[in-house]
């Protein structure tokens, strides 16, 4: 690849950090030359953006839990792509790969930083059932910190984006009854249709606890929450003696970190001898291939869906993430650039 043929990559990058609702006016799309790759790195060119939660977490400019990017930084986030020159010995052009990307047309990294990954099935696929912040988050979530079993009765928000998704399908695997929670008929259809649920509620539409209390009269064992706010004080209401409520996100408070809504009804797990647990994927890092295994094993008995929701062009990056927090996902959002 000539000095003067090098292929242009566009990035979104951080104009100001953001203090409520994301938007496109927090950002700018610049263009540059891409360099050749050094010694143990190659570019890659991206073909799918993972559009997830905690992106918003890393556009504030106070400390988190995720790194936060810089004002004129590229923003975080992960990808798959191939790569399109290689300085790294056992890396060919033309592999397939999946790691931080963050939101650009091409990425030049360490391959200490990527995994390599099996192009066989759809390479959008590692950022859905089989992504880290995905389906994995949703395997570990699910089984290891929920610990549901067979007859329970499980209720899950969010459950019409991407983790939910997964998660309200592997609760149904495990023999579970699972209601879920989502924003309009038509995500509560996408719920019992698509994803074989139970029930779903929406949130939008009903009044959640008196149609939590008729679909589930005895009470929940577990609740799997994506979403934090007044649906947890409603899930700590009905949960049920040793009940398990999994602290996975909370995207309702996401906009304003700095007065984040704790549980009010929280003495109800001390009331009934249930506890409330919260985790990140990187507590399990020992046993991801264990989930790789079953994950990929139910896609492909398809027992497992992950319908996805694309947008095109990196342009579409700053508005496809804003969608993410006023309800606008159905599935796994993505961004090909």
């Amino acid at each position: 690849m000539s000095a003067t043929n090098r292929p242009i990559n566009r990035k979104v990058v951080l104009v100001s950090h953001v203090n409520g609702l994301v938007g496109p006016e927090h950002f700018r799309i610049e263009e540059e030359t891409t360099r050749p790759p050094g010694e143990g790195q190659v570019l890659v060119e991206t073909d799918s953006i993972s559009i997830d939660a905690f992106i918003r977490t890393s556009l504030n400019d106070t400390e988190g839990l995720h790194t936060q990017v810089p004002v004129g930084g590229t923003v975080i986030a992960l990808g798959v792509g191939r790569v399109i020159e290689s300085n790294a010995p056992g890396w060919s052009v033309g592999d397939a790969v999946a790691g931080p990307l963050c939101a650009q047309t091409h990425a030049t990294l360490p391959v200490g930083m990527l995994q390599k990954i099996d192009d066989s099935m759809p390479l959008s696929t590692y950022l859905g059932a089989l992504g880290l912040t995905t389906g994995v988050t949703a395997y570990f979530g699910i089984r290891e910190v929920g610990q549901v079993k067979p007859g329970e009765t499980v209720l899950v928000s969010g459950a019409a984006g991407a983790v939910g998704s997964i998660v309200g399908q592997i609760a149904k695997i495990a023999g579970a009854r699972v209601i879920g929670l989502a924003g309009g008929p038509d995500k509560v259809a996408y719920l019992t249709g698509t994803l074989g649920l139970d029930a779903g509620i929406d949130y939008k539409g009903e009044d959640v606890d008196a149609r939590l209390k008729e679909l589930a009269p005895d009470g929940i064992d577990v609740f799997f929450d994506n979403v934090g706010g007044e649906i947890l004080d409603i899930a700590l209401d009905n949960i049920r003696e040793r009940g398990r409520v999994v602290i996975c996100g909370a995207i309702s408070q996401y906009n304003d970190q700095q007065h984040v809504r704790g549980p009010s009804l929280y003495l109800r797990l001390a009331e009934r001898y249930a506890r409330m647990e919260g985790f990140t994927v990187m507590h399990f890092t020992a046993q991801f291939p264990e989930a790789y295994a079953q994950l990929g094993q139910w896609l492909a008995e398809g027992k497992l869906k992950m319908p996805e929701q694309v947008v095109h062009g990196i342009d579409a990056f700053p508005a496809a993430l804003r969608s993410l927090f006023v309800g606008g996902n159905t599935g796994k959002m993505l961004v090909k650039p």
